[in-house]
Parts: C-alpha cells; sequence; structure tokens
C-alpha cells in the first residue's frame, strides 16, 4: 500500500502554481494553441466547438479544486489517481490501433474518449458516494458542512469509484457521442454496437490497472486470509480499521452492515474472545455499558475500546456478561486477501480473451455482450470474498452481486436476440442467393 507518490509544490519561484497561478495561465494559453490549430485544420464547426467545454472545465478544476486538495505540502499525487490515469491512456492507445484496423480515422476516438471519460468518472464516483453517503459528510455542531462534504466527494484522486457506476456512466457518453456523430459514423458504416466492441477491451485493460490502484490504496479489499499470498495493510488503512471496528482484532467479527442488528457471526477458535465463551449468533445488547442497537453503533464502541487499551466489556441479550482483556495495537492489519490483486488479473485475462475472441465475431455487439456477461460472473465471484461491502435486501448479496445478476441477464437475452437476428439475416441471404440463381 503506498497511497501517496509525491507532491506537487504549492508554488514554484514563489510564483503560485495552483488556482489562479501558473498552472491555468499554462493551460488556457496551450488550450488557444490547439484550438486555433483545429480551426486552421478543419474550420469552426461542431468539433472544434466541442473542445471548448472541455478547457472551460479543466480551467475550474486549476482554479477552483486543486487548491482545496492541497495539503500542507502541496497537491498529493496519490497512486489510485494514478493508476486510473494510466489505464485511461492505455486503454485509448489499444482502441486507436483496432478503429485503424476497421478503417476508422484515429480522430474520432480521442473525441469518444473525452465523451466516455467525464460521465464515467461521475457514474463511478455516484455510485460510490450514493453507497457510502454516511463517509462523506463532515458535519459541524449544528449541520453537516457544505464545501467541506462537497471536496470529500470530489476528491477522485484519493480512491472510491465504482466499476458499474462507470459502465453505465461511459454508456451514457457513447450513446451521446453517437447521436452527435451519427451521420459521420454512418458513412464509415459505424453503430453504437461497433463502437461498444471497439471500447470492450480497452475497458478491461484500463480496469485492470485500476484495480492495482486499488490495492496501492487500499480500498476494494478482501476478507481474512491464512493463505501464503495474504498481504497486510498498515494501520490507518481501511482494512485495519475495518478490522478494529468490527472486533476481528479480538478474534470475533461482527455483522458489517451498519444499521443491521449487532450480531457477531463468526468467532475464531483460540482468539482473545473465544476464550471468554463469546459464540456466533450472540448479539450485542451493551458495549462497555452503553447501549446498541445497531452494528454501527456497536462498531464505534469497539473502536474506542480497543484504542483506549481497556478490556472490551460486551452484553447479550442471552444475559451473557464477557470482559475481553485489550489488545495490542499492531501496526499492521490481520492477513487478507489481495482481492484487488485478483481483480487486475482478472479484468486482465478478460481483456486478452476478448482481444483473442474478436477475429470471431459475427454480429456488431457480441464482444461487449461477451465482456459483460464474463465480467458479471467473474466479478459475483470476486465478491465473496471481499468485506468492504455490506450484503443488502433481499438475498443478502452485495450490491455489486445483485447488478452482476442484472447484467447477466440482460447481456444473456441480448446474445440470444442478436443470435437469432443473425441466422434470419443469414437464412434470407441464402434464399435470396438461391433465387437469383
Amino acid at each position: 500500500m503506498h497511497q501517496t507518490l509525491f507532491h506537487i509544490p504549492k508554488e514554484i519561484a514563489g510564483i503560485p502554481l495552483f488556482g489562479f497561478g501558473l498552472l491555468l495561465w499554462l493551460w488556457v494559453l496551450g488550450s488557444l494553441i490547439w484550438l486555433g490549430w483545429m480551426v486552421r485544420r478543419q474550420g469552426w464547426n461542431a468539433e472544434s466547438r466541442s473542445f471548448i467545454p472541455l478547457v472551460l472545465l479543466v480551467a475550474a478544476i486549476v482554479w477552483f479544486l486543486l487548491p482545496a486538495l492541497c495539503d500542507a505540502e502541496g497537491l498529493p499525487i496519490r497512486s489510485y489517481g494514478t493508476m486510473v490515469l494510466l489505464g485511461v491512456v492505455v486503454g485509448l492507445w489499444l482502441a486507436v490501433r483496432r478503429a485503424k484496423q476497421i478503417g476508422l480515422d484515429p480522430e474520432y476516438i480521442f473525441s469518444l474518449t473525452f465523451w466516455m471519460i467525464l460521465p464515467g468518472i461521475v457514474g463511478a464516483r455516484f455510485f460510490y458516494v450514493w453507497e457510502y453517503w454516511e463517509n462523506f459528510l463532515r458535519p459541524s455542531r449544528e449541520s453537516p458542512q457544505f464545501w467541506p462534504t462537497l471536496g470529500a466527494m470530489l476528491n477522485v484522486a484519493g480512491g472510491g469509484l465504482v466499476v458499474y457506476g462507470a459502465l453505465l456512466g461511459a454508456m451514457a457518453g457513447l450513446i451521446g457521442f453517437v447521436w452527435k456523430y451519427r451521420p459521420q459514423l454512418q458513412q464509415h458504416g459505424v453503430s453504437f454496437l461497433t463502437l461498444a466492441d471497439l471500447a470492450a477491451p480497452s475497458l478491461m485493460f484500463g480496469l485492470a490497472l485500476g484495480r492495482v490502484g486499488c490495492f496501492l490504496n487500499g480500498c476494494c479489499y478482501g476478507g481474512l486470509c491464512e493463505a501464503a499470498w495474504a498481504v497486510r495493510f498498515p494501520q490507518g488503512s481501511l482494512p485495519y480499521e475495518s478490522q478494529v471496528h468490527r472486533g476481528q482484532m479480538y478474534g470475533f467479527s461482527l455483522l458489517e452492515h451498519p444499521k443491521k442488528e449487532p450480531i457477531i457471526v463468526s468467532v475464531r477458535p483460540d482468539s482473545p474472545a473465544a476464550q471468554t465463551g463469546l459464540t456466533a449468533g450472540d448479539r450485542i445488547v451493551k458495549v462497555d455499558g452503553v447501549p446498541v442497537h445497531t452494528s454501527g453503533q456497536a462498531q464505534q464502541e469497539i473502536a474506542r475500546a480497543f484504542y483506549s487499551q481497556a478490556p472490551l466489556r460486551l452484553e447479550t441479550d442471552s444475559g451473557k456478561r464477557v470482559a475481553i482483556p485489550p489488545v495490542a495495537i499492531a501496526d499492521r492489519s490481520l492477513p487478507v486477501h489481495p482481492a484487488q490483486l485478483y481483480a487486475a488479473v482478472n479484468a486482465l485475462v478478460i481483456g486478452l480473451f476478448l482481444l483473442a475472441y474478436s477475429p470471431f465475431c459475427r454480429w456488431p455487439g457480441q464482444l461487449f455482450a461477451a465482456m459483460l456477461g464474463v465480467y458479471a460472473i467473474t466479478r459475483f465471484l470476486l465478491e465473496i470474498i471481499r468485506t468492504d461491502e455490506p450484503g443488502v435486501w433481499p438475498l443478502g448479496l452485495s450490491i455489486s452481486q445483485n447488478i452482476s445478476l442484472l447484467i447477466l441477464c440482460g447481456a444473456a437475452v441480448f446474445w440470444v436476440v442478436q443470435t437469432r437476428r443473425y441466422r434470419q439475416k443469414n437464412r434470407l441471404r441464402s434464399e435470396s442467393s438461391s433465387l437469383a440463381h
């Protein structure tokens, strides 16, 4: 885990770099030069005008957002954001190469990338903020503070993107791109499904690099693991804090969902918790004498006892009372599955599979449907070893598992319908050919 790669200083030779500073002026100058070159090359057309919103967006980020993300040392360059950016670059490079193979001008791919990136990031961040909304509130004495909360929501480089949110956002951008450039694309015989096939391998390779960023950031972690390849994250990381709050440092595991009842789901043999007689299925009603009604309340009290190095006193609904001795505050978490690296390898393998399968596709959208189906299955299985996302109603599956089932069903229906259409077209073509002879 290595969240911050380095810091960019706030000033260079006494000149402010962010805000209304040097970086903003360099961006404006470079954008004017690029826009002038586009106008000279192709005139003041729709594609040239579409570049202006991007210029204004980046300028707003440099002017307002970057100063808010700076700390005492300057602007931190996060490993997560860096790997996501590298994934975008690799995906773009691959898409350009594949576009040339079907005779599509690479300039369309560059434009398509801009159309997909921003909606993709917005969708990915929206899903994450929606799922973990309580973690983003920055409360004051009376109510949540707007600007600190907004800053936390926009701090994408620090981690927190949901793959399915990115997929939905990117697809929305792709639909907008096809609608905008439909006449030009029709001249090349390119449709929405053709572009979806073109983007599918790039999405997987970009995801593979993004998951490496998750590993460096410490998010999207797995459950406890005793395998030789298990990893231990440092104190203060998300896996470490999760283990503290759920009681895993003491040897038991509290139900993850913060709004569910505080029920113990497992107790590790020969642990301090097991030695006190605590068992799976016990429902906690008090922690250190404080009544608790939800798992979230119990987790806060457990963490308080852990960091204060006081005995953890629990009372269950059956009247059982136990006192677990203090546990030493370790430098690293208990060993867990490197779920992020599993996901990175999974995405890489799917990307390679799509490249190998591409020559055998017979109808538009087949490669994209294959990507959705295979990824939905593997993502559902990978979620089994992840513990960062609690289960939800009605089946107790994680949000990503529920979405995986929906996407798998949708991909299967699409596959069946498109296959029938392809066979029907071939049959009609064969009958027309026979009549002609």
